[in-house]
C-alpha cells in the first residue's frame, strides 16, 4: 500500500504465492487478488490483512475483476481457458465458462450486465451475460499489413456511458476502439511497442496507453481518437491507473 503524495510504502500485506492481479470490492475492505502459481483466488481482508478465503480456480489466473454491485468475483486463467466466476457472499465459485485461448483481463460494463474480456492466443474479443455465464458474442481484430500472431488483445477499458471499448492489442502496437453497442471496430491507433494496459483521465477526455516494451506511455485524445504525445517511463511499465484531481 503506496501514499499516492509521495510514493512511500505504507504497508505490505499478505497477497499469496505470485499475485498476476487483483481487484478490490466496491466494500473498500476485501481484495480478490489472482495466485498464478497456486491456481488460487485469495480473498484479502485489507483492513486488517486477514486472509478471508483461498479458492482453487484453473491454471495460471491471471485476470481478475469485481462487479459493479459487488456481488461476482471474476477470474480469468490463461491456461485452462476458462472464466471463473465466485460468489463473493458465500467466497466460493458458483460458474466456469470456458473461453478462448489464454484470457488475460477482463471488465465489467456499467451495469454489471455484460463481461468483455480479450484471448490473446485467438486473438479475440468476447462478451459473456453476467446473469447466465454464457457467451454472448465472439469477434476477431483484423489490422491490415499486421500478422495476426502479433494480436495479442489484453488491457480493456470502457467509457462509463457504455459507447465505446479501449482494447490493447500487445505485440501489435496499437490500440483498438469499438463502438460497444455494435461491435463494429471505430479505429485502431499507434501506439507504442507492446500495449498493454490503459486507463482514463477524470472525465475521460483521453486515455493512456502503457507500452511496455518501448517504456512509455501513449495519450490518445478520447473523442478524436488521435496519438497527442508519448512520455518515457520506466523499463517494461505494464500497468497504470489515474488519480483523481
Amino acid at each position: 500500500m503506496l501514499d499516492p503524495e509521495t510514493g512511500v510504502v505504507i504497508r505490505s500485506i499478505p497477497s499469496g504465492e505470485d499475485p498476476e492481479q487483483f481487484a478490490l470490492h466496491p466494500n473498500n475492505r476485501y481484495l480478490y487478488i489472482a495466485n498464478e502459481e497456486d491456481a488460487l483466488a485469495t480473498v484479502l481482508d485489507v483492513t486488517n490483512g486477514e486472509i478471508l478465503a483461498e479458492i482453487d480456480v484453473g491454471v495460471e489466473p491471471a485476470g481478475m475483476a469485481v462487479s459493479p454491485d459487488g456481488k461476482i468475483a471474476i477470474v480469468t486463467s490463461e491456461t485452462t481457458n476458462m472464466v471463473h466466476w465466485i460468489d463473493t457472499k458465500a467466497q466460493r465459485l458458483f460458474a466456469n465458462t470456458l473461453v478462448g485461448q489464454r484470457p488475460r483481463h477482463e471488465e465489467f460494463n456499467a451495469g454489471g450486465s455484460k463481461l468483455w474480456f480479450g484471448s490473446e492466443i485467438s486473438a479475440a474479443i468476447t462478451m459473456l451475460n453476467v446473469a447466465t455465464q454464457q457467451v454472448e458474442h465472439v469477434f476477431h481484430l483484423q489490422i491490415p499489413s499486421v500478422s495476426k500472431d502479433l494480436i495479442q488483445p489484453v488491457g480493456i477499458r470502457l467509457t462509463a456511458d457504455g459507447s465505446k471499448a479501449f482494447i490493447a492489442l500487445g505485440p501489435a502496437n496499437h490500440v483498438a476502439v469499438i463502438d460497444a453497442q455494435t461491435y463494429k471496430v471505430l479505429d485502431f491507433v499507434l501506439v507504442g511497442r507492446r500495449a498493454w494496459h490503459r486507463a482514463f483521465d477524470e472525465g475521460e477526455r483521453h486515455i493512456y496507453s502503457i507500452n511496455g516494451i518501448s517504456g512509455n506511455v501513449t495519450i490518445i485524445d478520447a473523442a478524436s481518437l488521435r496519438p497527442l504525445k508519448t512520455v518515457k517511463v520506466g523499463r517494461f511499465p505494464w500497468g497504470l491507473t489515474f488519480k483523481p484531481d
